[in-house]
């Protein structure tokens, strides 16, 4: 299954220029910087410019997310399958953010930087939209905690491989 993401990955966006291939792969969801930075590392790019792309990548979704998921929602709604998909979302993003409805924006921190699987800056955003998180708030506490898991994930990937 791996070999088939890859080969996918590389057919689709292979034509690609590394860096603008890194950004891709760390703005797609699931995979976010924890797919972006590897890939980095796997091209040959330095510590420095892994992160910074990772990041970059991460990050530019968010502000769309915070500002059109609601709006965007409202009327989706309409559709039966949308509104199973939002309520599955509603419900794991309810289970997964204990810290975000505690502490607000400094748990989007934790509940970011955490780099697992549904951990990442796209499950923050809807945490911080289901709990009403002001935008510039949600924005910055979300690239604290991904600048952290990208430290974090970078760390790993150039200091153990």
């Amino acid at each position: 299954m791996k070999h088939t993401i890859e080969e996918f990955l590389i057919n689709t966006f292979g034509f690609l220029p590394p860096e603008l291939f890194v950004i891709v792969i760390s703005a797609m969801p699931i995979l976010e910087l924890r797919g972006g930075i590897p890939l980095a590392h796997q091209l040959g790019f330095s510590f420095g410019e892994a992160l910074f792309f990772g990041i970059l990548g991460n990050l530019l979704p968010i502000i769309p997310i915070l500002l059109l998921f609601r709006p965007v929602s409202k009327w989706m709604l309409k559709f039966s399958m949308y509104k199973r998909f939002y309520d599955w979302l509603y419900n794991r993003t309810m289970k997964k953010s204990n810290n975000v409805e505690k502490f607000g924006a400094l748990g989007l921190i934790l509940f970011t930087a955490v780099p697992l699987p549904t951990t990442g800056a796209y499950s923050a955003s809807l945490a911080a939209i289901l709990f009403f998180i002001p935008l510039k708030s949600a924005f910055l506490a979300i690239a604290t905690g991904v600048v952290i898991a990208g430290v974090g994930v970078a760390g790993v990937m150039y200091m153990v491989f």
